[in-house]
């Protein structure tokens, strides 16, 4: 009985083990055909400078594209941006948005020091570096920067990318 177990479990592992890699295989050519349509995540990395008179010029650096998928795209949410706070709007080439984000002032960054207690404490910069990372999309072909100010929101850099 042992025995004629044995010779019935064997072969089944060994057809179920090849039905398998056949899979395998068939996925593996599915993986480069769908190679051409991967997913892209775009990279836009700012400079942004206050000059003499106190008025902020944003320059963009630098675009980079790499593979792969964004985990979690934060939602845009208007009631949580301070005044301070940059608007960076990505658009196709008619002027729908595809992306929109806030970023903290990266002119007055808030610190945190460890002593005793924690310690939270404004800066002000002259000139700082920041960033945004996005699901890239060929549909994107403009970039605008925006400030929210008490009065509404300052255009500081559009710029076709």
């Amino acid at each position: 009985m042992k025995n004629l177990f044995t010779i019935l479990i064997i072969p089944s592992f060994l057809i179920g083990g090849l039905t398998q890699l056949n899979h395998l295989q068939g996925n593996e050519m599915k993986v480069e055909h769908s190679s051409l349509n991967k997913n892209q995540i775009g990279y836009l990395f700012f400079k942004v400078e206050k000059d003499k008179s106190g008025a902020e010029k944003v320059t963009l650096q630098d675009q980079k594209i790499s593979e792969g998928k964004l985990k979690f795209t934060p939602p845009y949410d208007r009631n949580s941006a301070n005044v301070g706070d940059f608007i960076i709007t990505l658009t196709n080439a008619s002027g729908k948005e595809i992306v929109k984000q806030s970023i903290e002032d990266p002119l007055n960054p808030v610190m945190e020091s460890f002593e005793d207690t924690i310690q939270r404490t404004k800066l002000s910069l002259q000139n700082a570096e920041f960033s945004i990372r996005y699901p890239h999309s060929a549909e994107v072909s403009m970039v605008k920067v925006e400030k929210i100010t008490n009065g509404g929101n300052q255009l500081l850099l559009t710029q076709k990318l």
